[in-house]
């Protein structure tokens, strides 16, 4: 229970703090906070007020609560809840997934059209989605919460890539509330991942890569996945794994909240900065006007987590 509570809120909590940073040069975050610790950091900027969560976390809260009210995985109501919540004016939302959901098409027929069409559907919007689903399936072992995030990512990005991105970070996320190491757990994941994509995904989460080694912009499943993963295996604590993931520029807010997803799981609800905590609120479009802040997402965690 505690390390779920952790994955939920430091998922939040790192979407939170890399969105004002969002396509920004690298660096940037310590740049305007160079003494970790001194506090000021959930201050806003770029278009977001002070610890405000994006799209990375509307998305996630619109999957749990359907987990929970649907007491399982109703693909057909998570995408009614997608629909409904980018009608209602997000403040951000992925360009792939607007499309997805704008179409009229029915929730099994959107994502593969939109994928015919373009050819382009591995973006991290999947990814950064996934932490609510990755402890609500986590007690069900490793096949049944990779295929539950392939499934949920499906509704959405049309291309298997970043199904098995989404898988991975599932499985990851599973061995950690179990108190392992999901860092030494990743060949045996690896062996679960779709041949197709098994070798893409080796090379940015073998211990020798770096982000700066990616081929494609962070805003891709398989080098936001890695960026996290790096993070994650180049600190000792979730403070400092945040820093590093916002500190790589691009798409800050998902690869912090992808980050933020694990750190906390593996760290734990203390890891993460009650000055970061604080301030956290989720504005949720499609939700009937509400704003979750922190009491609400510790309840979700709690119920995703039993």
């Amino acid at each position: 229970m505690e390390r779920a509570t952790g994955a939920v809120i430091g998922s939040a909590v790192g979407d939170a703090l890399g969105a004002p940073f969002e396509f920004g040069m690298a660096g940037a975050f310590s740049a305007r906070f160079p003494a970790p610790g001194a506090g000021g950091e959930m201050g806003g900027g770029g278009g977001w007020n002070a610890g405000e969560a994006t799209d990375d976390t509307q998305m996630a809260v619109h999957v749990a609560e359907s987990l929970l009210e649907r007491n399982g995985l109703d693909l057909p109501d998570i995408f009614s809840r997608f629909q409904r919540w980018a009608a209602d004016d997000p403040r951000d939302i992925g360009l792939q997934t607007e499309d997805v959901l704008t179409r009229g098409l029915p929730w099994d027929q959107a994502a593969t059209a939109h994928y015919r069409s373009s050819r382009h559907a591995a973006g991290n919007g999947s990814l950064m989605r996934a932490t609510p689903s990755a402890v609500y399936f986590a007690s069900g072992g490793q096949r049944a919460t990779m295929e539950a995030a392939r499934r949920i990512a499906a509704l959405t990005h049309g291309d298997p890539a970043a199904w098995e991105g989404t898988a991975i970070f599932h499985d990851l996320v599973r061995v950690a509330l179990n108190g392992a190491d999901p860092l030494e757990h990743l060949p045996r994941t690896l062996t679960a991942v779709d041949p197709d994509h098994r070798e893409r995904y080796a090379v940015v989460l073998t211990p020798d890569w770096h982000p700066g080694q990616a081929t494609e912009f962070n805003g891709a499943v398989w080098p936001c996945l890695g960026s996290a993963v790096w993070a994650l295996r180049t600190t000792r604590s979730y403070e400092d794994a945040i820093r590093a993931a916002i500190d790589l520029g691009g798409d800050t807010d998902t690869v912090a909240a992808v980050t933020g997803g694990l750190a906390g799981a593996v760290h734990g609800p203390a890891s993460i900065p009650t000055r970061w905590t604080a301030p956290l609120h989720v504005p949720l479009p499609g939700g009937g006007g509400r704003i979750l802040r922190l009491s609400h997402l510790l309840d979700l965690a709690h119920k995703l987590a039993s």
